[in-house]
């Protein structure tokens, strides 16, 4: 897997880069200490996976995930953040993000967030998935509201996790042997269900429930 990374810090650059060399079948192509920077290799060198710091100069990291997203090989993108906040994190995952790590805790959840991506998967560290699970019990006890997931069927259930593990809805008609238009309906139902609008907050919410796990 050839990687870019793009942080600010040299001393973090390299932290990571000797990280991520030491495992087998990973190659660091290219270093960048500015958005603009990442964004112009991202072209020039097509790496499979963009490991970007959320807050860059000239350019922040999520904008960079956003146009990378649009270049003819998109990588895969991975957010380095300060914060774990669900603001940024639905910020990141619209722009096309696919892991998010706290930084305080990138050495042990690096890798594991690198083999995740490369497999399609998404990827929280254990601290994200924590903050966001506290978030939701705050945010539904403060509205008197509950938790709608007991209302899915045993198929929609299934097509949610499907779909929060980065599946197409092709890939999950595929898995299922089941019709295009039957997952469309089983996907249309479940965030109508659950309340939610888009792929974004359906990944979120499988991370908030403990359906997206990693260790």
């Amino acid at each position: 897997m050839r990687i870019l990374l793009a942080d600010d810090h040299g001393i973090v650059r390299r932290g990571l880069k000797s990280l991520l060399e030491s495992q087998p079948g990973l190659s660091v192509i290219g270093e960048a200490a500015d958005g603009l920077e990442a964004l112009r290799l991202c072209s020039e060198l097509s790496p499979d996976l963009l490991i970007i710091d959320i807050s860059m100069p000239l350019m922040n990291g999520i904008e960079v995930a956003s146009r990378a997203q649009k270049l003819e090989a998109a990588p895969g993108v991975i957010i380095l953040s300060m914060h774990a906040d669900e603001s940024y994190i639905m910020r990141a995952l619209a722009a096309g993000a696919r892991g998010y790590l706290v930084k305080d805790a990138t050495d042990e959840d690096l890798i594991p967030a690198v083999r995740a991506v490369a497999a399609g998967k998404p990827f929280f560290s254990p601290t994200v998935a924590a903050v966001l699970m506290e978030d939701y019990v705050r945010q539904l006890r403060a509205r008197g509201l509950s938790d709608s997931y007991e209302l899915l069927t045993v198929r929609e259930r299934e097509i949610l996790q499907l779909l929060a593990e980065g599946r197409s809805n092709k890939e999950v008609a595929a898995l299922l042997d089941v019709g295009l238009s039957t997952v469309e309906t089983h996907r249309a139902n479940l965030m109508q269900k659950l309340n939610l609008h888009n792929t974004a907050e359906i990944v979120l919410y499988a991370v908030r429930k403990g359906i997206i796990v990693h260790s």
